[in-house]
């Protein structure tokens, strides 16, 4: 693959420049995956298997609030200090995650490290904006996007790994000499620059939209399950919701300096490109997340050995993020790619929808390869589209709201789909275990059972999975209407004037 840097660049710093950055991408990412294939293990020690969507959950809601946070101050304060404080904070929830005692411990620190996570995915991407020009970014975020993919293939099979040979806490642990080397690297390759204006934050609209997205996935988490639609509790939270967003808006309309630009809606690639990635992060991590659980408790697999099973996805993601990328550099066209990649992923999703105790491993594993395909060019196109659409002084948080939006629907989603599957566990099984809770399993105790009840068991779970597999072929239908409503702005050879120096 072409790695020659921009025309105007140096190629010694370029390099070092692309290092910086994509050594704190694969260190966020690498967080938001490495603990699926550990799920099953870590919750039977310290919960019970419904409780599995939280630990993922309440890293992506925390990434999600971050994005627009983290990537308005980068605009404002300059890329280093800030990719700085996002590996502090990332590794600081890294630790409270590995010294935790109960369930609960691990999803706060889970949030923490998220919120740490977050920042630098949309601070790293935002980077690329600052040294490379919109005909070239498409590579180079397809490169981006093959480091995100590199790192969910590792995730899994490092988390796999350790939990099979060591302690779980030691997928957190590994996180610490890692992040020293990417602050080691930031520290050395970039200059810290002071801001070209005093900054005003927006207190306020990160206060609110933190509250608002919080609420929207305690609802999605809970509703209908644990809090029942009509109870007084749940229309309390729902008003809550309506009254936060809407002082959050009224906020963004205030604001010198909002955390989410308003005018920014009036974009039509903007919202395009965040409205496709929101739904395929639903159909993402939805996967990521209930797959391993799947190869797991259904079909006995080790921890390891269904790390692997999500290699064929992130495969797939790497090499179509890539091909997407330089279909871009080189011909400047970038509107079909999602169109063609989401009506991939809509057949990948709805084929997953029919797992059964009986498929074929590698049927299985044929069908993650396609969703990866279908996943793998939304992101690179996605941002590439954004950051030619918005105006350059909003770089930093139009690149925040790509990844902000496929958080949302990677919170959302997977909040959604752990009360479904909840649900389902009740439904499938609750006349089989003789009165025992379902959602108290986990892959140790099913392991213990007789035969025959492990058996029905298994395909009471693969049962419980069809319905969230099925919504998430729906979702990607959706996602690819959608994208038909991209306009193919061009994508110029040159650097906007106005563009920042890469060091800032």
């Amino acid at each position: 693959m072409d790695h020659t840097p921009p025309e105007g660049v140096d190629r010694a710093r370029f390099r070092l420049v692309f290092l910086a950055i994509a050594s704190v991408l694969f260190l966020a990412s690498l967080g938001q995956t490495v603990v699926t294939t550990a799920l099953p293990i870590i919750v039977g020690e310290l919960g019970g298997l419904d409780q599995i969507a939280w630990v993922i959950t309440a890293y992506l809601a925390a990434a999600t609030v971050a994005a627009p946070v983290f990537g308005k101050l980068g605009d404002l304060y300059g890329r280093k200090r800030i990719l700085q404080v996002g590996i502090g904070v990332f590794l600081l929830g890294s630790l409270i995650s590995a010294l935790s005692p109960n369930i609960w411990v691990l999803v706060a620190g889970r949030f923490v490290q998220g919120a740490g996570g977050g920042g630098l995915i949309v601070v790293s991407m935002a980077t690329i904006a600052d040294v490379v020009p919109p005909r070239q970014r498409g590579k180079y975020q397809g490169l981006m996007g093959a480091v995100f993919g590199v790192s969910t293939v590792v995730g899994p099979l490092a988390g796999g790994f350790i939990v099979q040979h060591l302690h779980w806490s030691w997928m957190f642990l590994a996180n610490l000499p890692l992040g020293l080397l990417a602050f080691g690297i930031i520290a050395a390759v970039l200059d810290g620059l002071p801001p070209r204006r005093i900054p005003v934050l927006d207190y306020a609209g990160a206060v609110l939209l933190t509250v608002s997205l919080s609420l929207a996935v305690i609802i999605a988490s809970t509703g209908g399950d644990l809090v029942p639609w009509t109870s007084p509790v749940m229309w309390a939270l729902i008003a809550a919701l309506v009254a936060a967003f809407g002082a959050f808006i009224a906020a963004e309309r205030r604001a010198a300096e909002p955390i989410l630009p308003l005018e920014l809606f009036r974009v039509n690639n903007f919202v395009v490109s965040n409205t496709v990635g929101l739904i395929t992060g639903v159909a993402m991590f939805g996967t990521i997340t209930f797959l391993p659980m799947f190869m797991q408790v259904v079909k006995g697999l080790s921890p390891a050995m269904s790390g692997l099973f999500i290699f064929p996805m992130m495969l797939g993601m790497i090499t179509a993020s890539a091909t997407a990328g330089q279909i871009m550099s080189r011909t400047g066209k970038y509107r079909m790619l999602p169109v063609w990649s989401t009506m991939l992923l809509a057949v990948a999703m709805g084929l997953m929808a029919s797992l059964t105790t009986g498929t074929p491993n590698g049927l299985i594993a044929a069908y993650t390869a396609m969703a990866g395909i279908g996943i793998g060019p939304v992101m690179g196109v996605g941002v590439t589209a954004i950051q030619n659409a918005v105006p350059v002084g909003m770089v930093g948080v139009g690149t925040a709201s790509a990844n902000m939006f496929r958080l949302i629907g990677g919170s959302l989603g997977t909040a959604i789909f752990g009360a479904i599957f909840a649900y389902g566990l009740t439904r499938e099984l609750g006349g089989v275990l003789g009165g025992a809770n379902p959602r108290g399993l986990s892959a140790q105790t099913i392991a213990g059972m007789d035969p025959a009840v492990q058996a029905r068991v298994a395909e009471g779970i693969a049962q419980a999975l069809q319905p969230v597999f099925l919504i998430g072929a729906v979702m990607a239908c959706l996602a690819c209407l959608v994208a038909l409503m991209m306009v193919e702005l061009p994508l110029s050879d040159r650097m906007p004037e106005e563009a920042r120096h890469p060091a800032e």
